[in-house]
């Protein structure tokens, strides 16, 4: 019951059929890329300032309870658009839609964990995690699949209002989510002394807190270019309405990445430091080609980032103790929305002067000194074991 709740979660988490056109809509209502930019900054900062509140009352209070609540207010967000379309419809919709990330984040990994961990099947976690990732992107391939007959039927309308169905149902399943854990005492105590548990672990653990930074960088970056896709789409050559193929097409990348976390959940950090040295030069190569082919590469990359930021997920979990595992995980997210937020604000300042492929392979580089830090981190794990065993270097 608990690994097919994991899956419809976030299968339903991720059947919306806004995502691949919403840009789309921003555009002809009549926001320029910067005011876009801008949109993301807000939705980005609203996941930074209420991700680790959220995790720490998801530690204090419910987990299931939190992942209930979420995709309401994202379903909301979404109402809201279709609604009263404007910059300020939309920025509202953002701040929903970025509470609902909040919210999930932290919360969903720490429940799946945990509850593993009862059964004894912890060593699955990474593979049920890859998995529900993929199958997150399978919704997300079959949402852009029919966005485009559903925009050509009913237009925004008929799709928004799907998106908020789906939302809705996505809380139902949430609450089929077992969640077996002792809390202790309620209320503003507990919740701050969860708060400073996780603060805590992860300041004074250089274990947990290399895994958080490394989970943060590996999922962010790419995870902000991906609203772009469609803009680089356009500049290739790719016609408006072709666009949802080609963001299934990345996504499809990033679903055979997902699929492979059992198989790589034990990559020694020198492979894993190649991994994503290599997506990044596929990013790259994609990006600068200036031809719909080069998309393939950019799927490619794609694979190779969900895949290192899964393994960097299994690793985090591994390392926390505790009852603060949503707050630490939850600091991941929040170092991941800086990032973000980097990103999105990088991306539209760059907007004027250089094309988007340029500003793809430039958002890109900080992947190498990514690969690097792991690889250099696990020679260091490694001298480390060594001198355990009294061998010498």
């Amino acid at each position: 019951m608990l690994v097919a709740s994991l899956y419809a979660y976030a299968f339903l988490s991720e059947f919306i059929l806004l995502y691949p056109v919403y840009t789309l809509l921003f555009t002809d209502t009549g926001l320029s890329v910067a005011q876009t930019s801008s949109l993301f900054v807000i939705w980005s900062v609203t996941g930074m300032v209420l991700e680790v509140p959220s995790g720490a009352w998801a530690d204090a209070v419910s987990r299931r309870l939190l992942l209930f609540l979420g995709p309401l207010l994202a379903g909301l967000g979404f109402a809201v658009w279709l609604l009263f379309p404007s910059y300020w419809a939309f920025a509202l919709g953002f701040v929903l839609w970025g509470a609902e990330g909040a919210l999930v984040s932290g919360a969903y990994e720490a429940l799946s964990y945990e509850e593993l961990e009862r059964r004894g099947q912890a060593h699955r976690y990474a593979g049920v995690m890859g998995r529900a990732t993929s199958l997150g992107l399978v919704a997300n391939a079959a949402a852009i699949a029919l966005a485009t007959p559903v925009m050509a039927a009913g237009g925004y309308p008929v799709v928004g209002v799907a998106s908020v169905l789906a939302c809705v149902a996505c809380a139902c399943t949430a609450l089929t989510l077992p969640e077996h854990r002792s809390r202790g005492a309620a209320g503003e105590g507990r919740y701050l002394a969860v708060l400073k548990e996780g603060v805590t672990l992860a300041r004074a653990d250089r274990r947990v807190l290399h895994a958080v930074l490394l989970v943060a960088f590996v999922t962010a970056i790419w995870g902000a270019l991906e609203e772009y896709v469609p803009y680089l789409g356009v500049e290739a050559g790719v016609a408006k309405t072709a666009i949802p193929l080609v963001i299934l097409l990345v996504w499809l990348g990033a679903t055979a990445g997902g699929l492979l976390g059992d198989a790589a959940q034990r990559m020694p950090p020198r492979a894993y430091a190649l991994m994503l040295a290599l997506a990044a030069a596929a990013m790259t190569a994609g990006a600068l080609s200036g031809h719909p082919a080069g998309f393939v590469l950019i799927a490619v990359a794609f694979g190779g980032f969900q895949l290192a930021g899964i393994l960097a997920d299994a690793r985090l979990q591994e390392r926390i103790t505790g009852s603060a595992r949503a707050t630490v995980t939850s600091l991941a997210g929040i170092g991941g929305n800086v990032v973000t937020l980097g990103v999105y604000a990088a991306y539209g300042a760059a907007s004027p002067y250089a094309s988007h492929g340029v500003t793809f392979a430039l958002l890109t580089l900080p992947y190498v000194l990514v690969a690097l830090f792991s690889m250099s981190s696990g020679r260091r794990r490694g001298l480390h074991i060594e001198r355990e065993k009294g061998i010498s270097p």
